[in-house]
């Protein structure tokens, strides 16, 4: 186990891993390791959570505040950039186009957008995953990000917890299982979210928009349910899996698998 692939499903809360049924998911949850509290950071809007996952410190330290891009005043590296000066290949996949922002030029083997807003997220996701898919057997890159948009834009549509964001959730985990099909015992699955929701929207303190679910699997974990977590602990989490140093600006512990 010596690389990682990385999914995160925007806005899919952890009660909605647990009541949706899909098959996967139950798989994921009994047969691995499943934090099913974590906690993302404030605010719990999008591009600033995503920052804090990359950069493993909180949105007053890397200054992304909303969901557009500002250059950092006091940068700090993010995941891609601390691998690739070790010499590790990483990729991105998603279908929203702001997840271009998390890393900085000369740090990816390779990246892919799909546009959800074009396609549908429906159908962008399938198209992420094929994508991811296909470089992951063609170059078995040391970590994979894929990112799925479909659940959140459901959320702001209809709601959180609504019939069409339950359906978001499933679909969500279809396409997570045929990226995960087969994939060589060497990798580490991560699946997250970066913030839950509430109504149709979030961003606020509440528990509902602040807890994540954190699932890992590997055929080599022992399954456990454990408490704690966030979503700052999840790069150093990645460069323990890749035996590579984290960068000392971090504020993330990893996550104990």
């Amino acid at each position: 186990m010596n690389k990682v692939l990385l999914v995160l499903v925007d806005g899919m809360r952890p009660d909605a891993v647990e009541k949706c049924g899909h098959p996967f998911a139950e798989k994921l949850c009994e047969t691995g390791v499943y934090f099913n509290a974590a906690r993302t950071v404030m605010p719990s809007v999008t591009l600033p959570c995503h920052m804090s996952l990359f950069h493993s410190v909180e949105p007053d330290r890397h200054g992304i505040l909303t969901n557009t891009y500002v250059p950092q005043v006091r940068p700090v590296r993010g995941i891609c950039e601390v691998l690739r000066a070790a010499g590790k290949k990483c990729a991105l996949v998603y279908n929203w186009e702001e997840i271009k922002d998390l890393s900085r030029p000369d740090s990816l083997a390779f990246s892919a957008y799909v546009s959800g807003h074009i396609y549908g997220y429906e159908e962008a996701n399938r198209q992420v995953c094929r994508l991811a898919r296909s470089y992951i057997d063609a170059d078995a890159p040391d970590f994979v990000f894929v990112y799925l948009g479909r659940t959140d834009a459901e959320g702001h549509n209809h709601g959180w917890m609504s019939e069409e964001y339950m359906n978001a959730v499933n679909q969500s985990f279809d396409c997570i299982e045929q990226l995960c099909r087969n994939l060589p015992d060497d990798y580490l699955v991560i699946v997250t979210a970066d913030h839950g929701g509430h109504g149709r929207g979030h961003g606020s303190d509440l528990d509902e928009d602040m807890f994540i679910p954190v699932m890992l699997y590997n055929s080599s974990l022992a399954p456990s349910i454990k408490e704690g977590g966030n979503i700052i602990d999840l790069a150093p989490t990645v460069c323990r899996v890749l035996g590579v140093e984290p960068d000392p600006e971090w504020e993330g512990t990893p996550l104990e698998i």
